[in-house]
């Protein structure tokens, strides 16, 4: 019989380039500490090997921290949560050992977590007073306030919702049954939205890594001064590897014309392309909403911190008589406090894995 009292799930997210490690008490927020890679800016991209090796040297400072912010010790945990995909292989493969071994020794439930399902989730993060710690990935710990109340005020969504997921690897609609049944209604064929920021960054010159650069810049540009092609997919899926292209050709052409194009246009270049990504993703949302008549709409991923997106959700919902649901900065971005969420109601349903557990890079929803 499963104590419901007090249940601590200490959560542990290492599926690309962020070490992180959450504490969760009953659904209750206590401790969100994440190691930030930065070697990875200097060769404009994720490299796997170097993410794996400082996943390995700040795992258990970042473990550590987290439990001493949470005022929490071991013995106190009841399962270990841990992303098993998608993502690195070699990166996962560093959380999931180091998750096993602490379930191991301390004899406690291992709790597989799908990392998308974990970023629908982070709708459903309890939080109490306090405030976050971030590590660098030269392991010193820094404070920053974010001024944490008591979860009352911050509604979550009802069941069912859809979902847009949106990160550097994925673009999907799920209807959300419930905290642990999804159904995906549509995807991406080829390369998601993430990579169609980042891949149109790079071609701008812009630093990595550079969809929020876009994002910045963009709330200075004119939106509606360049066009670019709006895929029509069947199934309301979606497509971005010919809008890259079409981006490409676009600064190319413009390139050859004016040598000076990008520095004297980069505003509206930015503005009126992220635009049309918004409006793309919006498109399909909508169409989605109409044929499950679902109009409670949420956003997950790391895109969906780009402030345009969220901006448009917003009056897209008020257009349309939806409830929307935008989740707070610091849960967009791959982060543990959204593994141990979804570990908490796998744990309420006995929902544990052995420790034969492999890393998946991909993994369904």
């Amino acid at each position: 019989m499963i104590n419901t009292e007090d249940i601590y799930i200490l959560g542990i997210e290492s599926s690309c380039d962020d070490t992180s490690c959450a504490i969760i008490k009953n659904g209750l927020l206590l401790s969100n500490v994440t190691a930030n890679q930065s070697i990875h800016e200097q060769y404009g991209g994720v490299i796997p090997e170097l993410a794996s090796r400082d996943h390995q040297k700040n795992i258990v400072p970042v473990i550590d921290a987290a439990i001493k912010k949470a005022n929490a010790n071991l013995s106190q945990i009841n399962a270990i949560a841990v992303t098993r995909g998608p993502g690195l292989s070699g990166s996962l493969l560093v959380g999931l050992s180091f998750a096993k071994s602490l379930s191991l020794a301390l004899q406690i439930p291992l709790i597989e977590v799908n990392h998308m399902q974990g970023h629908i989730l982070a709708h459903f993060i309890g939080e109490v007073s306090g405030s976050e710690f971030q590590v660098s990935s030269s392991n010193n710990l820094t404070q920053t306030s974010n001024n944490l109340k008591p979860e009352t005020s911050n509604l979550k969504p009802s069941f069912p919702f859809l979902c847009l997921t949106v990160s550097g690897g994925h673009t999907q609609i799920v209807k959300v049954i419930s905290h642990l049944e999804f159904e995906l209604l549509a995807e991406t064929e080829d390369d998601a939205v993430g990579e169609a920021f980042d891949k149109a960054a790079k071609i701008l010159g812009l630093p990595y890594p550079g969809g929020p650069l876009i994002d910045k810049y963009a709330k200075l540009g004119d939106a509606s001064k360049y066009k670019f092609p709006m895929p029509q997919l069947k199934n309301n899926n979606y497509s971005f590897s010919g809008i890259k292209t079409s981006f490409l050709y676009f600064i190319q052409d413009h390139v050859k014309e004016n040598p000076h194009f990008i520095e004297e246009n980069l505003n509206d270049i930015c503005a009126s392309y992220q635009a049309h990504l918004i409006k793309y993703l919006l498109k399909n949302v909508l169409a989605v909403s109409k044929e499950t008549n679902i109009k409670q709409i949420a956003i997950a991923g790391g895109v969906s911190a780009n402030s345009g997106l969220r901006t448009e959700l917003d009056l897209l919902g008020d257009k349309h008589q939806w409830q929307t649901y935008i989740p707070k900065f610091e849960y967009c971005t791959d982060n543990a406090a959204m593994i141990a969420i979804t570990g908490y109601y796998k744990y309420l349903q006995k929902e544990f894995c052995g420790l034969d557990a492999t890393p998946l890079a991909r993994y369904s929803i």
